[in-house]
Order: structure tokens, then C-alpha cells, then sequence
């Protein structure tokens, strides 16, 4: 894997990697750049700097007047506040998984429970809040993903293999950014599967009438 990951071409976006830094990102999407970042040497850096730079950002900033129970209101609110823990990642270890997907699998790629989906294509969907949703592909080789737009932001990860679309070959650690204006057809290289981890925060269009039928049945 570790040769895999010094081939990453395609990388998270600024705002994507600014979003995951603050904390404002749903769930589904922290997985998934949490997962990448774990694979991937440059945004891991690019992550730290991110940090670095909002803490000096904080030292920089003026001092203001407080009232005298300011602290106390402020320790209650945090105590009120859900936790928000946007650590990091290590580096990959061996197997498919890193380790922040492996957390929510409890396990590796022989822990997932797949289920058909149609096409010869399988998916397993993670438990995350309702903002958005993530889910597990396998793509078997050779194998196309239905034609389809996307009514709002779809992030996916390759774990393994790699698929090809209309705008470029997407190989083990990279993550292809789609928004409304790419309207796609994936196809899984010939080789091993491609297992992908993908997150939306809306319903994928499809262009055809089958695919759009069972969209009611999936969930995606």
C-alpha cells in the first residue's frame, strides 16, 4: 500500500481540508477526508498547516474586555456543546481499511456486510448523521456505474483498484471532488475489484429510467 500512496493524484479540495480543520464538515464527509488524509503524505502536511495557521491566527487576536462571569458562561455552554474531535489521521497501515474507516467497519474489508445493488455492484451503508450520507462500493472489474449527475456534492474514495470516467483515471488513495456541473459514467478498471468509499449530502441524478426506479430501493 505504502507504493500505492506515493501515486495520489487527485487530493482534497482547500475548502474541503479548511472545512475538516474547523469541525463544520457533516460526518460522512469527515470519514471520508479523514480516510484520505490517512493515505495521503501531502494532505496530512497541508492539514497540519491548516491548523498551525488557525492557532496563530488566535494568538494574533486582540484582547477585548470580559465581563466577570465570562468564563463561567463559557464552561457551561462547552459542557452543553457536542464533542467535535477532528484529529489528524495517522499514516495507512497494512490492509484495504486505514484506520478511520476500520473503526466504523469494526474491521477490515472482511468485515463489511454488502448488499446488492444491482449491476453486479454492491454497497454497505455507514451509520452517520442525517446531514449527509456515506457508503461503501464494490465495483466489480470491468464493470460501469449507471449514468449520473449529482444534485450536490459527492466525495469518493478510492480503497482499491481504480475506475475511470469522463474526467480522469481515479487510482488507490485518490478522491474525486463532484459537484452539479460533472455528470459522469465510472467504469472499475480490469484487475481487482474497485472498493470505494463515497459521501453525499444529496441524491445522485440518474439519467436512466432503471437506475432511477431502483434509486427508491438503495438509498443513494
Amino acid at each position: 500500500m505504502m507504493s500505492e500512496m506515493k501515486k495520489i493524484k487527485h487530493h482534497l479540495t482547500e475548502p474541503l481540508l479548511m472545512g475538516y480543520a474547523a469541525g463544520t464538515l457533516p460526518e460522512a464527509f469527515n470519514l471520508v477526508v479523514a480516510t484520505h488524509i490517512s493515505m495521503c503524505d501531502s494532505c496530512r502536511a497541508a492539514l497540519a498547516e491548516y491548523d498551525a495557521v488557525g492557532g496563530e491566527v488566535m494568538l494574533d487576536a486582540d484582547p477585548v474586555s470580559m465581563a466577570e462571569d465570562a468564563l463561567a458562561a463559557t464552561m457551561a455552554l462547552i459542557d452543553k456543546a457536542p464533542v467535535i474531535d477532528v484529529p489528524i489521521p495517522a499514516p495507512a497501515r497494512n490492509g484495504v481499511f486505514p484506520a478511520p474507516l476500520r473503526d466504523y467497519v469494526s474491521g477490515d474489508l472482511d468485515a463489511v456486510k454488502w448488499r446488492k445493488v444491482g449491476g453486479g455492484v454492491s454497497q454497505m451503508v455507514l451509520p452517520t448523521s442525517d446531514d449527509a450520507s456515506v457508503r461503501l462500493l464494490r465495483i466489480p472489474a470491468g464493470t460501469a456505474v449507471p449514468d449520473h449527475g449529482h444534485r450536490g456534492t459527492e466525495l469518493t474514495l478510492v480503497l482499491q483498484g481504480a475506475f475511470v470516467d469522463e474526467t480522469d483515471r481515479f487510482a488507490t488513495g485518490d478522491v474525486e471532488v463532484a459537484n452539479e456541473d460533472l455528470n459522469h459514467t465510472p467504469v472499475a478498471e480490469i484487475g481487482a475489484d474497485c472498493i470505494c468509499l463515497a459521501a453525499t449530502d444529496a441524491p445522485l441524478r440518474f439519467n436512466g429510467l432503471i437506475p432511477r426506479i431502483a434509486q427508491k430501493f438503495i438509498d443513494i
